[in-house]
């Protein structure tokens, strides 16, 4: 599937920053003809993360998250580098949660190259990513499977999960406020997320630039039950000092090196 194009993710951007965008000034801001414009937008309504109007388009945000295969498209690299760095956070002869997510998914495509994990998991995604591995033991979780994703979700896989005390943990979150706040859509991914954090020694949370942009109405929990946060751009400072006062390790995602890995810089709050 593909990624979304350089025009349209600034596109997408606007349409955060602002609300509403209109074909007119897009097509004077990129020297490009309106039905051109009016493509970006039909495509991005398509993946449901723009609504239509009248001359041209609104940000969709809420109470709704936007579909599964729109959230892989949308900053797609940034998610490949904050997966690459945050898997090198983990050594190999490891046991690892993994959440839903689409940079989730990006963590396990990474860890296909350690040696020796024990990875437990409520996503049918990352299952398929890793379950041809022979150096990685995987677990999934029971009960009910979302269509939308593939996640587990449900007190069957809360109650699963707390079985376990895992070295590390990988979690997103579909927004995350400045006073640290992690929120999501779902209260019964949010009760798995939870059960994740609180059963995990070493809790990473991984999430894009983009989550600072957007609002959920479902409490996660607070930056300060992670232990570390891999990013792709430098956080706002108010969270980087809430960060820094809980002893949060802020790493970000460099370019990619020959090799294909993110060495990223750590950032201090």
């Amino acid at each position: 599937m593909e990624s979304l194009t350089p025009r349209q993710t600034d596109i997408l951007g606007l349409a955060r920053q602002g609300g509403r965008v209109d074909v007119e000034s897009l097509a004077s801001r990129f020297d490009v003809s309106p039905q051109t414009i009016r493509k970006d937008l039909n495509e991005l309504c398509d993946m449901q993360v723009l609504d239509r109007v009248h001359g041209g388009a609104v940000f969709r945000s809420g109470v709704v998250n936007y579909g599964y295969d729109a959230r892989r498209k949308v900053a797609a690299d940034d998610k490949h580098r904050i997966g690459e760095r945050a898997a090198s956070l983990i050594p190999d002869n490891s046991s690892v949660l993994l959440n839903i997510g689409t940079t989730t998914e990006q963590v396990a495509l990474a860890l296909r190259r350690h040696q020796g994990l024990l990875v437990i998991t409520n996503n049918i995604n990352v299952v398929h990513i890793l379950r041809d591995n022979p150096a990685t033991e995987v677990i999934i979780a029971g009960g009910v499977v979302r269509p939308a994703d593939g996640g587990i979700v449900g007190d069957a896989a809360v109650h699963f999960i707390n079985q376990f005390k895992t070295d590390f943990a990988i979690i997103g979150a579909s927004a995350i406020d400045e006073d640290g706040s992690l929120l999501d859509y779902d209260y019964r991914e949010v009760q798995v997320a939870q059960a994740i954090l609180a059963n995990s020694r070493h809790p990473i949370l991984v999430s894009d630039a983009m989550k600072f942009e957007r609002t959920a109405p479902m409490r996660i929990g607070h930056i300060s039950q992670v232990r570390s946060f891999v990013t792709d751009r430098p956080p706002p400072q108010r969270f980087m000092e809430i960060c820094g006062h809980n002893g949060v390790n802020v790493e970000v995602a460099a370019e990619l090196n020959a090799a294909g890995a993110s060495n990223g810089e750590h950032v201090d709050g």
